[in-house]
Parts: structure tokens; sequence; C-alpha cells
């Protein structure tokens, strides 16, 4: 027998009432995805501006849970190169190629890639699972995605969008602002685009925050990503380059979507 008050759990926090939705994280995203169309992966520092990167490059690219021992059996049975951490080295040999989008914009002769990340690649891969479309964006495209997007939505597709936030060291979401910007940069282009005022039941309150808070910041976007708690940590860390390409808007027209043999391809280009 179904538990009302489980059901009714479900229906609020899974923003059934909308069919623009917004939650952060793997949990989060899942409740939202629930019956779900389309489902859009933030994560701008830095699994989906590299992502974009990547398939402007003309890259297959397959997501992959982090530190999973399995990846480097996968990306071999693929006949794909296995992205490293910033910080690890590739084996002799391999293609250097890293979350960093910086390095992967370096990246020749290339074709398939296995890119784990701790949260927007490990987010993509359990999505895949849940029957939307799953589509990667950043600031970098979020206006291409917007467009995507745009006639599907307001056709009646139901829309999850899923900041993927970063870790605590105690392996807790740490809700991360500059993906709040990104989800809010997408829903901002779809709402210029005149399909959020189509959606049957609307912008949920959550979606409508992330939006408000990306025109806020949209005047010093590149100085607040780069001044914000991730963007720090990684200049410290010597990746100011990645700040500062993850912090670029508008400046790709790729629209990565996951397809059925588990890799993002741009859209224009996807595999059944």
């Amino acid at each position: 027998m179904t538990d009302p008050r489980a059901a009714a759990h479900a229906a609020a926090h899974g923003q059934q009432a909308h069919a623009v939705r917004l939650e952060w994280g793997p949990t989060g995203g899942a409740a939202v995805a629930a019956g779900a169309d389309l489902a859009v992966v933030v994560d701008v520092l830095s699994f989906t501006t590299t992502l974009t990167v990547a398939v402007e490059r003309g890259m297959a690219v397959h997501p992959f849970a982090w530190r999973d021992e399995r990846a480097a059996q996968h990306a071999a049975a693929l006949d794909a190169v296995l992205a490293v951490g910033r910080l690890e080295q590739p084996s002799a040999g391999v293609a250097a190629v890293s979350l960093s989008p910086a390095a992967m914009s370096r990246v020749e002769g290339v074709e398939r890639i296995v890119l784990p990340s701790p949260n927007g690649s490990t987010i993509s891969a359990a999505l895949a699972a849940s029957g939307a479309t799953v589509v990667g964006a950043s600031l970098r495209n979020r206006a291409a995605v917007a467009r995507w997007l745009a006639p599907r939505v307001a056709d009646g597709a139901v829309l999850a969008v899923v900041p993927a936030g970063e870790r605590w060291p105690d392996d807790s979401l740490r809700p991360a602002v500059e993906d709040l910007w990104g989800a809010g940069a997408v829903l901002a282009a779809l709402d210029a685009l005149g399909a959020t005022g189509q959606a049957v039941t609307g912008v949920g309150a959550e979606a409508a925050f992330a939006r408000d808070a990306f025109r806020a910041v949209q005047a010093t976007l590149t100085q607040s990503v780069a001044d914000c708690a991730s963007g720090r940590e990684l200049s410290v860390a010597g990746f100011a380059d990645d700040v500062a390409m993850a912090a670029e808007l508008d400046v790709s027209d790729v629209v990565p979507v996951l397809g059925a043999d588990g890799a993002f391809r741009d859209a224009g280009h996807r595999r059944p």
C-alpha cells in the first residue's frame, strides 16, 4: 500500500507541479528528473565546461563516476582515453587529457574520452537511467542549450535543471554559487526566448531563484566567478586559466546530449 505521506513528499520535492524544475546534486537531480523529459546538468568548475570544450573539438565524451576503479576498464573497452584529475599524471604514452578545460583545449588527435568527475559527470551518468534526455550546460554554451531546449519546452516537455555543486571534505554537498549562476544563465536565456512562459505549469520557485540570481550577477560575471570560493580554490592551485574559461559567456554553439551509447556528442551530430 502506498504511503500518502511519502507520495506527497516525492511530489513536493520532485517539484511535480512545475514543468521547469531545479534541484541540487545527485539526490536532488534524481528527485526533479523523475517524470522529466529533459535534464540539464550544470557543473561550471569544471565538468560541463570541460565537456563543452571536448565536444567542440569533436570528441565523444563518456561520463563516469569519480574514483571508480572500473573507469580504466571501461575506457579500454571503449577504446577511449581515460581523463585524469587536474593534479594527476596520465599514464606514459597517453595523451594528457584531464578535467581541466584549458588542458582539454590543447588536446589533439583524441576521438573518445571517459571523463570522470566527482559532481557533474557522476550526476550525468546517474541521470542516464532516469529516462530523461541529459544535456550538459555551462556558461560557455548556455545560449545554445537554451535555443535547443526552447521548442521542446514550449511544446510541453518537462525540464529538470541540476546544478551539480561541490563536495565538502566529509563528502556532503556544497551548493556552489557558480553552478547556481550557470543554471540560472540557461533559464534566463530560455525565458528570453519565451519558452518558459508557454510551459503549462510554469517555472518552479527554485528555478526562478536561479534565473534571477544570474541576472543579478551577469554584469560582473567574470569577476564574480573568479571571486567565488570554487574560483579562488582553483586559482590558488594554479588553474586560473580554467576559471577564466569557465566564466566566458556564450562563446560556444555546441549542445552536448547524452546518447544511448553513453556518450555526449553535439546535438547536431548525435547518434541515436
